[in-house]
């Protein structure tokens, strides 16, 4: 990740807070449905690794999602999330929710969103993140695109630049550094 700028390791070094979309951000947008109505989600291993780092690192994340989806809570409590929220319509309303609760201000929070519905958080927050495969109308939105997909390592990429620019995270390692 040598590739990133000075300006933004300086945004990743005041992040308190880590907020996630899911569908094309934690997963790779795809829903599976079956026969008898069960939805089915694919999520990276490595994204999740990264997500619990954050947090035993004392960074807190969310997730805010326009679905919802019993895997979503599932996944979320493997995690360690315990802020989640599902079927919201106004991402930014509850967005601002979490920052009342929290007293963060929007410079230490990081957004990674991949669709137009995101835009609202991504234009306020201090760190705002797409994936690779974000549509193309949202990218410019973004001070960080990812160089990995939604659901393929996207979200690990966030976490080690917040980890990393704080001095809390080796990536040549891969230790945790408290």
């Amino acid at each position: 990740m040598n590739h990133i700028s000075e300006e933004i390791r300086e945004k990743a070094k005041k992040i308190r807070m880590v907020i996630l979309d899911v569908d094309g951000v934690l997963t790779d947008g795809s829903i599976i449905l079956d026969n008898n109505g069960n939805e089915f989600k694919r999520f990276n291993v490595r994204d999740g690794h990264g997500v619990r780092m954050l947090i035993k690192a004392g960074i807190k994340a969310a997730i805010i999602t326009g679905r919802r989806s019993e895997v979503v809570d599932r996944r979320a409590e493997e995690l360690g999330i315990t802020e989640v929220h599902q079927g919201v319509f106004n991402k930014v309303s509850v967005y601002e929710k979490i920052l009342s609760k929290y007293n963060f201000k929007d410079e230490e929070i990081a957004f990674m969103g991949d669709d137009v519905v995101d835009i609202g958080i991504l234009s306020r927050v201090g760190l705002s993140a797409v994936p690779a495969d974000a549509e193309e109308g949202v990218m410019k939105w973004a001070s960080f695109v990812s160089a990995k997909m939604g659901g393929r390592g996207a979200v690990r990429e966030l976490t080690n630049l917040i980890l990393g620019s704080s001095g809390l995270y080796d990536p040549s390692s891969g230790e945790l550094l408290v």
